[in-house]
C-alpha cells in the first residue's frame, strides 16, 4: 500500500498570469502559498487484475478490466484515469482519493488530486521524481491529455509546498522560487490572513475559458500586466515582513482580477468583500478562478477577531489553517517495488 498527500494553495497575487494564453506572451508571476488541506492518496496492488477506482468526494466506485482504456473521459473520475493512463498502468491497482478542501472551492484541489496521484503512481512504479518534474507531469496530464484550461500555479504550489514566488517563462519553463520568510512575519500571516468559505461551489472551467479568450483578443491586458507588478510588489512585502502592505495589494489585484471574466464576482459577492473591508480587512479576494469558494481577506494588526465575527455574522464559514512547508510526499510504502520495475 502506498499513501501519499498533496496541500492546496492559496493565491496571494498574480493569479491568471499563469494562463498559457498571457504567459506565452508576456510572461507570467505569481506568489502562493500551500495550506494544511489535503488530498489523499491510497494506492495498493490487486491479484485480480482489474483496476479499481473509489472517490471519497464523489461518492464513486469504477471497476476495470485489465487492459481496458481508461484514457479520455468525462466522468467525475477523468483525473485519476488520466493519470494511470499517462503512466501506463492499466492493472492490477487499486486507487482511492479524498480531499479535505472539496472540488470546486477555489483552492487547487483538482490539481493537488493529480499533483498526489503522480507522487503514488510515479512511487507504485519504482520512479522517484522530484519536485519540478511532479509538478511538469502534473501540468502535462490536466494541461496537454485533458486540455483543461487552467495554469500551471495550482501544481507547483502543491508539489513544492511553502510560501513561493512562481516565474512563468514565455517558452513553458517555469522558475520556482521559495520565499524565506521570517519566523515572526509566518506567524503574523497565518494568524491574518483569513478564510472563509462562500458555500458556494462554481466550475471554475467556464470563468477560466473566458479568461483566457478575453487574454488571447488583448481584451484584458491592461490589468493582467498590473497583476504581474502586484506580484512583484508582494513579494518585496513578505520578505519585509509587511504585511499591511499585502493586504493594500490583494484588495489592488481583487479589483484588477474582477474584471477578467464577467463571471469572477457577482453582487453578493461584492457584498461580502465590502463587508470584509468595513470589519478590519485591509483587502479582501476570492481564491481561484472566482465565482465562489473561499473568500481570502487579510485582517489588520488586531482586527483579527472582529473580522472573523463580521463573515460568521454574514453565513460565512472560517477555514483555519497553517501554512503546509513539505509539498506533496510519500505518507507510507509498503509496495514491493521490484514487481512494478
Amino acid at each position: 500500500m502506498i499513501i501519499t498527500r498533496a496541500p492546496v494553495r492559496i493565491g496571494l497575487a498574480g493569479g491568471g498570469t499563469d494562463l498559457p494564453a498571457f504567459y506565452r506572451e508576456f510572461g507570467g508571476l505569481v506568489v502562493n502559498a500551500a495550506v494544511n488541506r489535503y488530498v489523499y492518496v491510497v494506492l495498493s496492488g490487486n491479484h485480480h487484475g482489474s483496476v479499481q477506482l473509489t472517490s471519497s468526494d464523489f461518492s464513486q466506485f469504477l471497476n476495470f478490466e485489465a487492459g481496458a482504456d481508461l484514457g479520455a473521459s468525462d466522468d467525475s473520475l477523468a483525473l485519476v484515469r488520466a493519470v494511470l493512463a499517462d503512466f501506463g498502468v492499466s492493472a492490477g491497482v487499486d486507487v482511492f482519493t479524498a480531499s479535505e478542501a472539496p472540488p470546486g472551492t477555489g483552492l487547487g484541489s483538482s490539481s493537488a488530486t493529480v499533483v498526489a496521484l503522480v507522487k503514488a503512481v510515479s512511487t507504485y512504479l519504482g520512479q522517484h521524481l522530484s519536485d519540478q518534474e511532479v509538478a511538469e507531469r502534473a501540468c502535462h496530464i490536466e494541461l496537454e491529455r485533458l486540455g483543461a484550461p487552467i495554469g500551471k500555479q495550482d501544481q507547483y504550489g502543491s508539489a513544492f509546498g511553502g510560501v513561493n514566488v512562481l516565474r512563468f517563462a514565455r517558452d513553458g519553463a517555469v522558475e520556482v522560487r521559495p520565499l524565506d520568510l521570517a519566523r515572526a512575519t509566518v506567524d503574523a500571516l497565518e494568524r491574518r490572513l483569513q478564510l472563509f468559505f462562500m458555500g458556494v461551489q462554481r466550475e471554475a472551467n467556464e470563468i477560466l475559458r473566458e479568461q483566457q479568450d478575453n487574454v488571447a483578443e488583448h481584451r484584458t491586458v491592461a490589468p493582467m500586466t498590473d497583476l504581474l507588478d502586484l506580484a512583484r510588489e508582494t513579494e518585496s512585502a513578505l520578505l519585509s515582513g509587511d504585511l499591511d502592505r499585502v493586504g493594500d495589494l490583494l484588495r489592488a489585484g481583487w479589483e484588477r482580477k474582477r474584471v477578467l471574466a464577467s463571471g469572477i464576482s457577482n453582487e453578493r459577492i461584492d457584498g461580502w468583500i465590502a463587508s470584509a473591508l468595513d470589519s478590519g480587512a485591509l483587502g479582501a479576494k476570492l481564491t481561484g478562478a472566482g465565482g465562489g469558494g473561499y473568500l481570502l481577506a487579510m485582517a489588520g494588526e488586531g482586527q483579527e477577531d472582529r473580522l472573523r465575527r463580521a463573515m460568521l455574522r454574514e453565513g460565512l464559514k472560517p477555514l483555519d489553517y497553517r501554512l503546509d512547508w513539505s509539498g506533496a510526499r510519500v505518507l507510507m510504502n509498503s509496495e514491493r517495488q521490484a514487481a512494478h520495475a
